[in-house]
């Protein structure tokens, strides 16, 4: 019985570099690729895809599938790729945590801390070359500051598993809510609700995400931390260009010594010899006057 449970239990892994394992993922990579009930990054032909590549990306959610030990089409449906960046969508992220059989189901408490008032913020505006910060103020004082925490308890514990509060000013400062088409302003207690989850899952079981942010969280931030960062380096580029360029200036001022020829290391050399040399035959002109 303890050997069925443990076989059971015991994680499920892709062996890449076993040749007979990869040949039979790639044929059911294959099958997936031809279907039409996955996405059309998956799909042969579909988006520009080379068979290759829909096989790979195949292969990809089948590997992510058997980590989680979850189904295949399941992660394919709710794996989004945004900005580039691979992220999960926020019902199927809430969905493992309630189905992983660890956790109770997550639950949410609400709290409307009054009017929001005058909140600042920073955003990012374009200046002809880059995104530049811009402060601004948002007149919140119609709106109500509602708050969000997600929670639960792991099965067996009395202890209540809290994450941390999401409110409107938070979204509010941190550009979320008043970015161009936002759905922050039209359903903001599911967004509130999909956001607290999120912080939840990164605090307490971060392996069911595998570090990946959700849809509505890389919507939110991703083009701006994409271009923050890229500021970020072009920034650091000038300023080492600055001071390298300040470095060869002042070498450039400075004298060195030329090299030393053969000629004048000889004549150095019997320089430093000749006190000797002097003191020596002055010794001997001493001793032959004994």
């Amino acid at each position: 019985m303890s050997t069925e449970l443990a076989t059971t239990n015991a994680p499920r892994t892709i062996n890449f570099y076993d040749p007979a394992q990869m040949e039979s993922i790639q044929r059911a990579a294959k099958m997936f690729a031809s279907s039409d009930l996955v996405p059309e990054m998956y799909q042969i032909g579909a988006k520009n895809n080379t068979e290759n590549k829909a096989i790979a990306n195949c292969v990809i959610a089948m590997n992510m599938a058997t980590r989680m030990n979850a189904d295949v089409l399941m992660i394919m449906q709710n794996l989004v790729i945004i900005y580039g960046r691979p992220s999960w969508s926020s019902t199927f992220l809430i969905s493992s945590v309630n189905s992983c059989g660890r956790f109770e189901p997550l639950r949410y408490k609400f709290s409307n801390k009054g009017k929001l008032g005058k909140v600042d913020y920073i955003d990012y505006e374009w200046n002809g070359q880059r995104k530049v910060p811009v402060n601004k103020t948002f007149d919140g004082s119609k709106i109500d500051n509602i708050e969000c925490i997600a929670y639960t308890k792991a099965k067996g514990s009395d202890e209540v598993l809290e994450s941390s509060p999401i409110d409107l000013e938070m979204a509010i400062k941190e550009g979320w809510y008043t970015k161009a088409g936002s759905k922050w302003t039209t359903m903001e207690k599911q967004m509130l609700m999909y956001r607290a989850a999120s912080f939840w899952v990164r605090t307490y079981a971060p392996e069911i995400s595998m570090g990946m942010y959700t849809v509505e969280e890389v919507q939110d931030m991703g083009e701006k931390t994409i271009d923050v960062e890229a500021e970020i380096v072009d920034t650091k580029v000038e300023r080492e260009i600055t001071e390298n360029a300040n470095k060869e200036t002042l070498s450039m001022s400075e004298e060195k010594p030329e090299p030393k020829t053969e000629t004048a290391k000889v004549e150095e050399t019997q320089t430093t010899e000749k006190p000797g040399t002097e003191l020596f035959q002055a010794e001997n002109k001493v001793e032959r006057k004994f």
